[in-house]
């Protein structure tokens, strides 16, 4: 599986890795966010390099859906819900100038992107009353958004709320162009340099897979910040989420669509080498939790078929992003980071707009500017309600580490000789007293600790992406235990390397 926008893609140029280089910025992702950020620090004639653990937008950018819209949903009122007035509209104001800026530089660079309406739809009257409030929200925020009582979509529909003249983009084509700019003003783009370290001395050193890097301030732009300092791993929620590509005979939507109710659908057109298609997204769930994502892969492109008669799928992906309590980012230095370490994240499946929005907000602070909306977001309060719901995620990881363990407990023992797991599968059980997992892909059997290199979950099995995926805080593992994504920073070990459960 790999992603409409990356399948498409050309390579993108980057730079060896400099053991020892000096910089005055290291940004640690090289997606939408890093990449932005790197090219309007290198703009203030700054020295900046990115180092990417992969590849340029092989995590959450790569794997968007590219909706380029202020209309997010039901984001608004679930925001409201959370906290004041003043903190809604600076979110806007903040999404707002990301979308600008974004469009700006589209148009500067001659990017291709199409105009498109955006939706938020209802089906169920449950769904109606979300509208409502959603469309109380956005006039509070200075959103033009209208209610239409019908739509382009071919099956009924309570209500839906329309903001118009939003955008729908390739990222992969606007991360290209973004890393050219960086490098053409100096920067540094490395490829496979996985971050497992920041000291925040001065200056601060950054030690990644082939040595260190010198730097006067680091930016993680990772999606979820790699260092546990502030535990935003804790103040996040991980989301993973499914998008399909189809061919459909015949006219497809125009507009960009977001239904209010679940399970959550999201679509959308995109141009392909092969005409025109339809983008499918929803069945989202906490990273690491799904019984079986493989099902809800399924159950998505049936969906569509049925929708949508002679649809044939062309491609399928997933993507992971992250949601605060109050479903509004973290952005800004980072606790313990002695002014010289910041982070981004929280996007809640809107960094198109929250990507450069930070981007904006962490360029000012490191160049000493003073923004309204950020200066209004860095000071926000937390309500009892975020406090609540922060409860919720917390009960949700121990659950899931308590089940997790458990079933490794109960689910046999796993001998050397024993046969391998089928093509396409993993199992989780115990060698002794550790948890292991094995699985076999591509006629290879891999046996591994099954205990999360971050907080010690116990990992599961992925059986759409084939990978091993933590159901604490959203770290996700290839078969042979190479990390993917997600706060930890080192493999899962070979389970003749593993060291025994509890040491």
């Amino acid at each position: 599986m790999i992603s409409l926008w990356r399948d498409v893609a050309a390579p993108i140029p980057t730079d060896p890795f400099v053991d020892g280089g000096e910089y005055d910025s290291v940004i640690v992702g090289a997606g939408l966010t890093g990449l932005t950020t790197a090219l309007l620090l290198a703009r203030h004639g700054m020295r900046v390099a990115v180092l990417e653990a992969r590849t340029v937008g092989a995590v959450t950018t790569g794997n968007t859906t590219g909706k380029v819209s202020l209309l997010q949903g039901t984001t608004l009122s679930q925001i409201r819900r959370h906290t004041t007035d003043k903190v809604l509209c600076a979110y806007v104001d903040a999404n707002t100038a990301g979308q600008g800026w974004l469009l700006d530089y589209l148009d500067e660079r001659s990017i291709p992107y199409d105009v498109r309406d955006a939706y938020t739809y209802a089906t169920t009257l449950d769904g109606r009353d979300k509208l409502d409030a959603e469309l109380s929200a956005a006039r509070v925020a200075g959103l033009a958004a209208t209610e239409e009582r019908g739509c382009e979509l071919p099956f009924a529909v309570e209500a839906a709320l329309r903001l118009p003249a939003q955008a729908q983009v390739d990222p992969m084509a606007l991360l290209a162009s973004l890393a050219a700019d960086v490098r053409a003003l100096g920067g540094v783009i490395v490829e496979g340099e996985r971050v497992t370290g920041v000291s925040a001395s001065e200056p601060a050193v950054v030690t990644s897979t082939s040595g260190t890097t010198r730097a006067g301030n680091v930016v993680l732009a990772s999606g979820t910040p790699i260092l546990d300092r502030g535990l935003y791993f804790a103040k996040t929620e991980p989301l993973r989420s499914y998008i399909t590509a189809f061919r459909v005979p015949g006219e497809l939507p125009r507009g960009m669509y977001l239904s209010a109710d679940e399970p959550t659908r999201s679509l959308r057109t995109a141009g392909s080498p092969d005409g025109e298609l339809l983008l499918v997204g929803g069945n989202g769930h906490v990273a690491g939790r799904a019984e079986s994502p493989a099902a809800l892969v399924a159950d998505l492109t049936a969906w569509t078929e049925t929708t949508f008669p002679g649809a044939e799928r062309t491609h399928w992906w997933a993507a992971q992003d992250y949601r605060s309590a109050n479903q509004v980012p973290f952005v800004g230095w980072l606790p313990r980071g002695r002014g010289r370490v910041f982070l981004a994240t929280g996007y809640n499946k809107w960094g198109m707009t929250n990507g450069v929005a930070a981007a904006l907000s962490l360029t000012a602070d490191l160049t000493g500017e003073t923004i309204e909306w950020a200066r209004v977001l860095h000071h926000r309060v937390t309500h009892p309600i975020d406090i609540a719901t922060g409860a919720v995620f917390n009960a949700g990881v121990g659950k899931a580490a308590v089940t997790q363990w458990a079933e490794a407990e109960t689910g046999g023992q796993l001998p050397v000789d024993a046969p391998p797991p089928a093509e396409g599968t993993g199992v989780v059980g115990r060698r002794g007293a550790s948890p292991v997992a094995v699985s076999t892909v591509d006629g290879v059997t891999c046996a591994l600790s099954a205990v999360c290199t971050h907080l010690g979950g116990v990992v599961r099995w992925n059986d759409a992406e084939l990978s091993w995926d933590c159901p604490l805080h959203g770290s996700r593992f290839a078969p042979d235990g190479t990390v993917l994504e997600g706060p930890a920073t080192s493999a899962l070990k070979p389970v003749d390397d593993a060291e025994p459960a509890g040491e």
